[in-house]
């Protein structure tokens, strides 16, 4: 297992343009992951973030409340249709009492791929090794669980707008 990257994977029972836009679509994005931003994932563009609980789970919109209304900037790095958006953030920038302002971004990636099951999922966060010795351990786990729980908020977010 590596430090310096998060792998998370899952196969989700919907068409490949369904997931693309559940993923690329900034408001779509957000409604899953719990964030609202000020613009479109555009390559080579950076938008503001602000954390607002997700619509897709009651328990996990709880567990985000207190992160709410806390904002950081995204640096989409790459916006390949129905294949790759990448981005670059401050991992945990919610970590309290932590200004990550001026710290290492870490490198986020969502790769779809087709398969007999339906769309696989892929999420790398890579770049952890870069971060500030005291930060790298919290940032590293808590991303790993928050990735745990983004992956199922994907997954049920296309089963409830299945017909959207």
């Amino acid at each position: 297992m590596s430090s310096d990257r998060i792998e998370k994977q899952a196969v989700l029972k919907a068409p490949l343009d369904r997931v693309w836009r559940a993923i690329s679509d900034a408001d779509e994005f957000g409604q899953w992951f719990g964030v609202r931003f000020d613009g479109p994932f555009v390559a080579g563009t950076s938008l503001t973030g602000v954390l607002t609980p997700t619509a897709v789970d009651a328990d996990v919109a709880k567990d985000q409340e207190s992160f709410a209304g806390m904002a950081d900037v995204w640096h989409v790095e790459a916006v390949e249709p129905q294949r790759r958006l990448a981005f670059r953030w401050h991992p945990y920038g919610v970590e309290e009492g932590v200004d990550a302002a001026d710290e290492p971004t870490t490198l986020v990636e969502f790769t779809l791929e087709e398969v007999a099951e339906g769309v696989l999922l892929r999420i790398v966060e890579s770049g952890f090794d870069a971060l500030p010795a005291h930060r790298r351990a919290s940032a590293f786990d808590a991303n790993s669980q928050g990735w745990a729980t983004q992956t199922e908020l994907v997954c049920k977010y296309l089963a409830v707008s299945e017909a959207v």
